[in-house]
């Protein structure tokens, strides 16, 4: 594996600076290895590379990128068994997780991405106009730690689809499943330059992305601190920005729904990848008169979570995924603690059989009103807050009250039900009774959640340009 070396216009290459980080095994807190970090020499190089072949790989047939995204599956699928075990060393996602998850979504994007090509029509007519869609030009992709895989393949699948070129910074964290990636598209045929990766930090590497000139698009997903900082990085060159950032999302459960099977179900799937989902639903929202009951629900749930060795068959949890993230949920906890929230189970401190690896207790709050810290600010960890409600108004008005707008869930036995007050949540997806995600669905957010759709046609779409050629048609 080329963890010294860049993959810029076809070939793994030196980079211009001699700077390196340590990438860690969260169970372990040993390091597995360093990889290399980049300067703008380095994206310089890799920019270049992505507007040469630009030239090209945008005037490429729909046929042949259909070939080309059916090549990358073969070989992704190959390579699968590699990807889940390198993501669950160095970010600490169970291996079961891993296997049926993280690696499968790299393979569903491209799936998706696929289908929107198939169905795709580059040219439409509007009486005398055409409207021609064109790919957008070189993209710059920053991704994060927490689901790499699944934000490297929503961003590169669709932009190839649409005839693009790019160049990726994964994050420093867990970077080396973007290697193995890299690899992936070099076997597949993907025309030297069209991909690139870089490695590096936000200041360096992902600011000289988002402000350079040749770069045509900035496709960022992290927090919306990080977020706001890459669209001040683009304002200059006016490029086209899309973000997919943070989340406080609520799940509101009915009076009229089951509630064993729906606390006990969205409490435990709360902790799936240790909590670490930018749409996890983290606030449950109960009716106050049943808020008791959910609490004994809830605790039964959370303490029947295994938190262990992400190599262990029966771990259901595995540690988060660095120093500075377990540091900030022992903080988050500390304060919902002295801010007067009750403590139902977990709290601060490692499970009590870790001595060392950045495993989080299995966390639930009750007592808790919107106003408090941990409520209104993004854990990003197994952390759940319990609260109660007056009546169906007061739920949908304190899902609303929260400055993101990404995710959100509704209970009930009655779809009808549901559906009525899904309507209502401001975020760009709910969860009705449990539904998982679709990846030809858009995901995105309102308000500090981002701006732009990923997944299916939605993020096909928002690699292209619409050009109209007026008195085109006779």
């Amino acid at each position: 594996m080329e963890t010294k070396k860049f993959y810029i216009g076809g070939k793994w290459v030196n980079p211009t600076v001699k700077t390196t980080v340590e990438v860690v095994n969260p169970s372990t807190e040993e390091t597995i290895t360093s990889i290399a970090l980049g300067g703008v020499e380095d994206v310089n190089a890799a920019v270049a590379a992505a507007k040469k072949a630009f030239e090209t790989f945008s005037q490429t047939s729909k046929e042949d990128r259909i070939a080309l995204l059916e090549r990358i599956i073969q070989v992704y699928q190959n390579r699968s068994s590699d990807l889940a075990k390198t993501i669950s060393e160095e970010m600490g996602s169970p291996m079961w997780l891993a296997n049926v998850a993280h690696a499968p979504l790299g393979i569903g994007h491209f799936s998706s991405a696929l289908t929107a090509l198939k169905n795709f029509s580059n040219e439409e007519h509007n009486g005398t106009t055409s409207v021609v869609y064109e790919p957008v030009g070189v993209c710059a992709m920053i991704t994060p730690w927490n689901w790499p895989l699944n934000q490297i393949a929503a961003k590169v699948a669709p932009a190839l689809a649409a005839g693009c070129t790019m160049v990726l910074k994964p994050s420093e964290v867990a970077p080396l499943n973007a290697i193995i990636f890299a690899e992936i598209l070099h076997e597949a045929g993907v025309p030297a330059g069209v991909f690139n990766l870089v490695h590096g930090d936000g200041l360096t590497v992902g600011a000289a992305l988002s402000s350079h000139r040749d770069v045509d698009m900035v496709s960022f997903t992290g927090s919306t601190r990080a977020g706001i900082d890459v669209a001040r990085n683009a304002a200059p060159t006016v490029k086209r920005v899309t973000q997919e950032l943070g989340g406080k999302s609520a799940n509101i459960i009915l009076d009229d729904a089951n509630f064993e099977e729906a606390v006990t179900r969205d409490v435990t799937g709360l902790f799936v990848n240790s909590g670490q989902s930018c749409n996890a639903v983290s606030r449950l929202l109960v009716p106050e008169h049943r808020v008791d009951e959910v609490i004994a629900l809830a605790k039964a749930a959370a303490e029947k979570v295994v938190v262990g060795n992400p190599a262990d068959e029966g771990t259901f949890v595995g540690p988060v995924a660095s120093l500075a993230q377990f540091e900030k949920i022992q903080r988050l906890i500390q304060i919902g603690i002295d801010e007067g929230g009750m403590l139902v189970t977990g709290g601060t401190g490692r499970p009590e059989a870790f001595k060392k690896g950045f495993f989080v207790k299995p966390t639930v709050f009750a007592n808790i009103t919107n106003e408090m810290t941990i409520a209104r600010e993004e854990i990003f960890g197994p952390v759940l807050t319990i609260i109660g409600y007056k009546d169906e108004e007061d739920a949908i008005r304190i899902a609303n009250d929260t400055d993101y707008g990404l995710a959100g869930a509704v209970s009930s036995e009655n779809l009808d039900h549901a559906r009525k007050v899904a309507r209502r949540i401001r975020t760009g997806m709910v969860h009705l009774n449990g539904a998982g995600l679709e990846t030809d669905s858009p995901f995105g957010g309102y308000k500090q959640s981002g701006n732009g759709r990923e997944f299916g046609s939605h993020g096909f779409k928002e690699f292209l340009e619409s050009k109209s050629i007026y008195g085109d048609r006779a």
